[in-house]
């Protein structure tokens, strides 16, 4: 039980430790930073994917022989379905934009910043919820596996917290304020990883979707944003290098503690 506890509260814990950046610097994020720490938290979630998500779920399935690799060819295409239609239904605004995306709406810039996060965060909370389930319902996954993944997204949270937290306060917002809505964007990720965790209890043969869904999901963001803006402008190439970092700490993280 500790160790679910754990696991569902590490990556808003991350979260609301970034967005309290606002408290200790006076200024914006500098853009190399910015760029960093995109690339950074896109590295993380690509290996988390493969690692955490898709090998484990292709594995349980290895009762279907060589359509084993099917669950999770419909769960990856089924999250990525999911985030496409979430990103277009829901209203919201990425940083260093002045276009909404979603349909049109009449909420605050500051309301929509906090949306786009929030949607990045989402599939986050699923993996770590599916995870688990793969631990406690014998689908083959340990808990220090589980926990790895937990303390990855945690890590690229941080920068992600800060992120947002950071641009809320030079637009106007106080420290206090700015604060809450950055670790308040991150609140989705247990209540996605409890959900999640709890679908498995019912429809435990789904566990394998459930985990290519998840790494489905989180992929999108990753190339429908967080590489994009990472490689906009100068710079770019810090993006790789935050890659390169995030992928192998993730990497080292998962098949060491697994």
């Amino acid at each position: 039980m500790n160790g679910l506890i754990l696991g569902f509260s590490l990556p808003f814990i991350g979260t609301a430790a970034g967005a309290a950046c606002v408290f200790l610097l006076k200024n914006e994020l500098p853009t190399q930073a910015q760029k960093l720490m995109l690339g950074f938290a896109s590295g993380v979630m690509v290996a988390a994917s493969v690692w955490s998500l898709l090998i484990p779920g292709i594995d349980m399935s290895e009762y279907l022989g060589k359509w084993a690799v099917m669950p999770a060819v419909v769960g990856f295409l089924f999250g990525m379905a999911f985030l496409w239609t979430l990103d277009k239904v829901v209203p919201h605004l990425h940083l260093d934009s002045q276009t909404p995306e979603g349909l049109h709406s009449k909420l605050s810039r500051t309301k929509m910043l906090t949306l786009a996060v929030t949607l990045h965060n989402l599939p986050e909370g699923m993996a770590v919820g599916a995870v688990m389930a793969s631990v406690t319902n014998g689908g083959g996954t340990a808990m220090a596996s589980a926990i790895a993944l937990a303390i990855g997204i945690a890590i690229q949270n941080v920068p992600e917290g800060a992120i947002i937290s950071m641009p809320l306060h030079t637009e106007g917002n106080g420290k206090m304020r700015s604060f809450a809505i950055g670790a308040l964007s991150g609140l989705v990720e247990p209540v996605g990883a409890v959900a999640t965790f709890l679908l498995t209890a019912y429809i435990l043969p789904v566990l394998p979707f459930l985990l290519a869904f998840a790494a489905g999901a989180m992929l999108y963001v990753v190339v429908e944003e967080l590489i994009p803006e990472g490689s906009q402008g100068a710079h770019s190439n810090l993006a790789t290098v935050g890659f390169a970092v995030g992928f192998v700490l993730m990497m080292a993280l998962d098949v060491m503690l697994g």
